[in-house]
């Protein structure tokens, strides 16, 4: 998945606004005690965070 694919979804799912302070303060387990950003600045694939973030926020089906 690319990024400017993964930042809409980030955006259709949580709205503009909220995806970018969701990215930058929510810190999630299923990310190793990472926030989105840092998971991505890590190294992480965006595929993979957007996985943790669709079952950690219950994203619905059609949206992942």
């Amino acid at each position: 998945m690319r990024l400017t694919v993964f930042w809409q979804r980030m955006a259709d799912h949580f709205g503009e606004a909220y995806a970018d302070s969701f990215a930058r303060d929510h810190v999630m387990s299923g990310l190793g005690g990472r926030t989105v950003r840092e998971a991505l600045d890590a190294g992480w694939a965006a595929k993979d965070v957007w996985r943790v973030v669709c079952d950690v926020m219950d994203v619905p089906a059609h949206k992942r």
